[in-house]
């Protein structure tokens, strides 16, 4: 992949994301800032925007979303990483949903 298809990539990227966020702020807010681990400042702006301003917003050669799990103990319980599969797999999710959303109160 050259650099052109790269920064397409994340135009692509952004504008989907935008417009997942601002549907996601529109139809249930509490659960948008959770879901998106956004502020209520950030989710206020994200609702107002015009088609156009996400259009321009989105175009940027920076990426607008980024991974909340910056740690090995929420990816490991989200891979299962070392333990067998089907047994833990939904108490592991589980555990990682509450310890984002412990995060997100935490941010809040």
């Amino acid at each position: 992949m050259n650099a052109e298809q790269i920064l397409t990539e994340i135009r692509e990227a952004n504008l989907s994301y935008l417009m997942l966020a601002q549907s996601l702020i529109r139809n249930d807010r509490e659960q948008a800032l959770y879901r998106l681990g956004i502020s209520e400042d950030t989710a206020t702006l994200i609702a107002t925007l015009t088609p156009a301003q996400i259009m321009k917003v989105s175009s940027g050669n920076t990426l607008l979303c980024r991974f909340r799990m910056d740690d090995d103990l929420v990816w490991g319980l989200l891979t299962s990483h070392g333990k067998p599969a089907a047994a833990n797999d939904q108490v592991s999710r589980l555990h990682a949903s509450i310890l984002l959303a412990g995060r997100h109160q935490e941010a809040a």
